[in-house]
């Protein structure tokens, strides 16, 4: 299955050399044409511009109103929807009471709830954060955009491609924003591997290799303590779905959509019932070819987090969790770069999402739309889609 995207194709340009004497007899009429062009492209703009925000409801301040509220909204989430301007959080739900208390207790917020459709009818509440696994994403965001508020869903957007197409169709037909938690398309550290991608000095982009290995977790070892992300039911897959997910959206942003994907999946330590190994191969519409193996059963002295970007002239490298030293080199030079997160690493784009529900910008790095291109990919590797 295609999907309707936009293709990037990475290249150095090149362009054909004119005479001096011509160059200076056409720069005049060249200026004008510019110029001319230049009015109209802003006067176009301008008009697309004030037809999004005129028609766009604007929702002033945010209220938030979280269902879940785990680990993840400690400090990676939570924080930022206070810290952000014309953004609060009003009301947080989980089904266990005491811990819903204890958390809107801990974080000064007025409300808790232990049922979620209770939480998305609070009237002093606009807009949905959805935290939970992802077993239920399609469900609380469907039952959001159904009651008129926007919803931000973390990552994966669901537990499979057929939830995120119904997702994307209510919101269509809702016409209510879902946004997916792909918070690394704002982060600096990304943004500058980007920039060095797009610059050109790579030469052309030939491949891009993913290599993963992370030992299993302490609670890997009991069947009676395992996690959710290992869990299909409640994960849609094990940690593949829940950590590949950030590389492939990251790819998407670097390099545009992936349009085949191959994959091979085995379970070498039979701690639980899905897979702890996971081999790959993926073509992008640009044509740029890739592949990944990734393992989460690996001796721990063997970590490994790594990113390799080949061109015609350099490579790059660079890491998705540990944020390592991003490596660019050339045929000409070896140039390391470092990069600051924010304190709360969503931060960056949940202002974006406010931003954006009040009317301030015009575009999400990260939408339902781009979000389930992703979980396409992961399904056609573990289950042939």
């Amino acid at each position: 299955m295609r999907h309707e995207m936009f293709s990037k194709r990475y290249r150095v340009n090149s362009f054909t050399r004119l005479y001096n004497a011509s160059i200076e007899l056409v720069k005049p009429l060249f200026q004008l044409l510019f110029s001319a062009s230049q009015a109209l492209g802003s006067r176009k703009s301008a008009s697309v511009s004030l037809i999004n925000s005129n028609t766009r409801k604007n929702y002033g301040m945010v209220r938030w109103g979280f269902i879940g509220c785990g680990v993840v909204t400690e400090k990676k989430s939570g924080p930022a929807f206070a810290k952000v301007e014309g953004s609060e959080v009003v009301a947080v739900m989980r089904r266990d009471g005491e811990l819903a208390k204890d958390y809107a207790d801990r974080h000064a917020i007025g409300k808790w709830y232990t049922n979620a459709q209770k939480l998305i009818d609070d009237p002093d509440v606009n807009a949905i954060y959805v935290a939970t696994p992802p077993s239920t994403h399609a469900k609380y965001a469907i039952a959001a955009m159904r009651a008129g508020k926007p919803v931000y869903v973390e990552k994966p957007m669901a537990a499979s491609y057929e939830e995120c197409q119904e997702m994307m169709r209510v919101s269509e037909e809702t016409g209510v924003p879902c946004f997916v938690a792909y918070y690394r398309r704002t982060l600096p550290y990304f943004n500058r591997v980007k920039q060095l991608i797009d610059d050109g000095k790579l030469g052309d982009i030939s491949t891009v290799q993913i290599r993963f290995a992370i030992p299993p977790y302490a609670t890997d070892y009991s069947r009676d303590t395992l996690p959710w992300r290992v869990k299909k039911e409640l994960a849609g897959a094990g940690y593949f779905y829940d950590l590949a997910s950030h590389q492939f959206d990251l790819l998407d942003y670097l390099f545009g959509p992936i349009v085949d994907a191959k994959g091979h999946t085995t379970n070498v330590a039979g701690l639980y019932d899905v897979e702890d190994t996971v081999s790959a191969t993926f073509q992008f519409e640009s044509g740029i070819v890739g592949s990944g193996s990734w393992s989460f059963v690996a001796p721990p002295d063997t970590r490994t987090d790594t990113i390799e970007v080949v061109g015609t002239k350099g490579k790059l490298s660079f890491s998705t969790f540990m944020f390592t030293d991003i490596k660019e080199i050339t045929t000409h030079y070896e140039v390391v770069y470092q990069e600051e997160n924010p304190e709360n690493i969503q931060f960056n784009l949940i202002q974006s999402i406010v931003q954006y529900l009040k009317g301030k910008k015009d575009t999400v790095a990260s939408t339902c739309v781009s979000a389930a291109r992703t979980n396409w990919v992961m399904d056609k590797i573990l289950r042939g889609l």
